[in-house]
């Protein structure tokens, strides 16, 4: 991480509108786009959903993407086809590029409305995740909470120390 990088921090209940809208905070979505409006929202869990800095996002990928290429171009990936296929899979599932249109708002694309499993009109909670912005079903939200904040002062301490 580069020294001047600051970390996307909070946490909004948001409403998810007819159109299958979320209406992301200011100060979330700023970090975010000043490369332009163009994100990548990509599925992390069930009842979870991350948007990134395009510019951020791809090359990591493209780096990962090109290893698997060359060790199949090598022949290193004999007797690995079902593990290649499923990432091919994943891959081709797992993310797509949005923007972020007027006021901050977020169309959440079919496909990834069923991954989180929120309809139109309930509440989402969008939460700053240091490096990006997640969109989180608030029963799974809670229930990820539950299973960390007892070990939040130990990472803490970890990492800053």
């Amino acid at each position: 991480m580069a020294n001047d990088v600051e970390l996307i921090l909070g946490e909004h209940p948001r409403l998810l509108d007819e159109r299958y809208r979320v209406s992301l905070p200011p100060e979330l979505v700023e970090p975010l786009t000043t490369d332009g409006i163009e994100c990548v929202l990509a599925k992390e869990r069930p009842g979870c959903l991350s948007l990134w800095n395009k510019p951020q996002w791809q090359p990591a990928l493209d780096q990962g993407i090109d290893l698997v290429r060359g060790k199949i171009r090598a022949g290193r990936m004999e007797g690995r086809l079902a593990q290649v296929q499923l990432l091919g899979r994943l891959l081709s599932t797992r993310h797509k590029d949005v923007k972020i249109a007027g006021r901050g708002r977020l169309l959440i694309p079919e496909g990834f409305r069923e991954f989180l499993g929120v309809e139109k009109g309930q509440e989402v909670i969008v939460v700053g995740a240091a490096m990006c912005v997640e969109i989180w079903k608030p029963e799974t939200w809670f229930s990820y909470l539950e299973k960390r904040i007892p070990r939040f002062r130990q990472l803490f301490e970890k990492l800053s120390g």
